[in-house]
């Protein structure tokens, strides 16, 4: 099960870094239902398969941070018996798969109350939190014309077109992702989701780093949404990822060669606020 959980993993291109992250501890349970001679064998099995599961995606951090936490639980406790051991790994999964929702849940609230005095929004891709956020508002009460740019070349801004354009009080225009700049100065403010921040810079899907220059250009801020455990430091190493060239231009290209990076990197500078479950933090002075 576990093979099959990397092989998913490696190819889930279109799902949320915290889906990832539960799938992934969820898998380690396996492991609870295997013999082991000794507890330094199931130790060794376990940091072997969660090495495994963390290669499989080398972008996520969440996936980063909750796989080490579930093995340096284990690890650090230096459990007399392969029961204690067995008994340590499936509390750390519960754990960490509930901090896991409930940091998103709490992060869609805070950032609904960043968003509640905006009229006009711009977004790009798909994030969960973000729509969680926007959904909290409508709850609230507040209604929103939205834009929302299409994300080539997976197009996950559709499906978060989709999703908003269902909610009543939502008005939802989709673009692609060239229009950005024609439309930006009628947002009052650019809400997106975050993959990772390390070392001053927001690691997102592609077309962030360009919407966030182009809007502190037109002057309208910009505030991202997500758990705070995807601040992370020198001990995660964020790796882009290239995605397939056929995914941008069908027919072989002889001539030639496609450009096709799943990630960019966006200075902190450039953003007004980073909106956490934990905290706000105000970027703008």
């Amino acid at each position: 099960m576990i093979d099959e959980t990397v092989a998913e993993i490696e190819g889930m291109q279109t799902h949320s870094s915290s889906v990832v992250a539960t799938k992934a501890a969820t898998a380690l349970r396996e492991l609870t239902d295997r013999e082991f001679p000794t507890v330094e064998e199931y130790v060794r099995t376990l940091e072997r398969n969660s090495r495994a599961l963390r290669r499989a995606n080398r972008s996520h951090a969440s996936l980063h941070t909750t796989q080490r936490e579930i093995v340096e639980t284990v690890t650090d406790a230096d459990p007399e018996d392969v029961s204690t051991a067995k008994g340590l790994t499936v509390e750390a999964i519960d754990r960490v798969v509930t901090d896991v929702e409930s940091a998103k849940e709490r992060a869609a609230e805070r950032g609904a109350a960043a968003l509640a005095e905006e009229d006009v929004l711009f977004t790009h891709d798909f994030s969960s939190t973000v729509l969680a956020a926007i959904e909290a508002a409508v709850a609230d009460g507040e209604t929103f014309e939205v834009y929302v740019s299409e994300s080539r070349p997976r197009y996950l801004g559709r499906k978060m077109a989709r999703k908003l354009g269902a909610m009543d009080g939502v008005d939802v225009t989709l673009l692609v992702d060239a229009a950005s700049g024609h439309y930006l100065a009628e947002a009052d403010r650019v809400v997106v989701g975050m993959d990772c921040i390390v070392d001053e810079t927001l690691y997102n899907r592609i077309g962030t780093y360009p919407l966030a220059a182009t809007a502190a250009r037109e002057g309208v801020p910009m505030t991202v949404v997500g758990a705070a455990s995807k601040f992370v430091d020198g001990a995660f190493a964020f790796e882009n990822e290239i995605r397939s060239p056929s995914e941008v231009h069908r027919e072989p290209a002889d001539e030639f060669t496609v450009g096709n990076p799943a990630y960019d990197a966006t200075p902190l500078s450039l953003l007004d606020s980073i909106v956490t479950d934990k905290e706000t933090h105000d970027l703008s002075d």
